[in-house]
C-alpha cells in the first residue's frame, strides 16, 4: 500500500517523472541532487531510497539510471483549504496531488480535502486526516457528506426527515445543523481517508 509523501520527496519524484518523460531516460543521483539543490548526492540517494520503500519507484542499483517508475495510479489535488464562493475543487485551493493506487477506495475519488475540527471524531474522522471525496450533487439519507452553507464547507451526516434535511455532526458536544433544503449544497461524498501515511 502506497504511503504519502514528504514535500522533498514529492519534488523528487516529479523531476524523476519529467525527466524521464522528455530524455526517455532517468536521471542519475548527481543530476537529481544537482537540480534540486542537495548538497550531496547521499542526499539524494536517501530520497531515492524513501520513495523506494514507499512503493513508487524501483532502484536498479546496478545501473547509474537504474531508477524505475512504478505505475500509481491516478493524481488526485489535495484542496488544503476552500476559498469562500469558489467551487471547493479550484485551482486556487489545491495545495499538492497524491498518485492514488488502483482500487484503495471503494469508489474513486475527485479530491482530498484536508479536515479541520473534531466535529466527526465518533466516525473514525479526525483533525488532520485527508478525506477522501467523490464529486457529486446528490446523497442519500445517512452518508457523510461534504456540504456548502451559505459559502461555508463542512462535513457532516447527512439525515432526511420529512424531506428536510439534517446535517449531523459525529460528536456529542455538537448540535445538528438544520437546513433550508434550497440553502444545502452538496459538494461531494465521503468514500475513504488518509491518516499518517496510509489509506483507510
Amino acid at each position: 500500500m502506497l504511503k504519502t509523501l514528504t514535500e522533498r520527496q514529492h519534488r523528487v519524484l516529479d523531476f524523476i517523472k519529467h525527466y524521464s518523460a522528455e530524455n526517455g531516460i532517468s536521471p542519475t543521483r548527481s543530476e537529481i541532487a544537482l537540480a534540486l539543490g542537495f548538497r550531496s548526492k547521499t542526499a539524494a540517494v536517501d530520497h531515492l531510497k524513501a520513495l523506494e520503500k514507499k512503493g513508487y519507484i524501483h532502484l536498479h542499483s546496478e545501473t547509474s539510471r537504474g531508477i524505475q517508475l512504478l505505475q500509481t495510479g491516478d493524481e488526485v489535488p489535495v484542496i488544503g483549504h476552500v476559498a469562500a464562493g469558489s467551487p471547493i475543487e479550484a485551482i486556487a485551493n489545491i495545495d499538492k496531488t497524491i498518485p492514488l493506487p488502483q482500487g484503495v477506495f471503494s469508489k474513486h475519488p475527485t479530491y482530498f480535502l484536508r479536515v479541520r475540527g473534531d466535529s466527526m471524531i465518533d466516525a473514525g474522522i479526525l483533525d488532520g486526516d485527508l478525506i477522501a471525496v467523490q464529486k457529486t450533487n446528490t446523497a442519500k439519507s445517512g452518508q457523510i457528506v461534504i456540504a456548502r452553507i451559505n459559502d461555508e464547507v463542512t462535513i457532516k451526516r447527512l439525515e432526511i426527515k420529512r424531506n428536510r434535511p439534517i446535517l449531523i455532526p459525529e460528536n456529542k458536544k455538537y448540535n445538528p445543523i438544520l437546513v433550508a433544503p434550497h440553502e444545502l449544497i452538496i459538494e461531494g461524498i465521503f468514500v475513504g481517508l488518509i491518516r499518517d501515511g496510509g489509506y483507510h
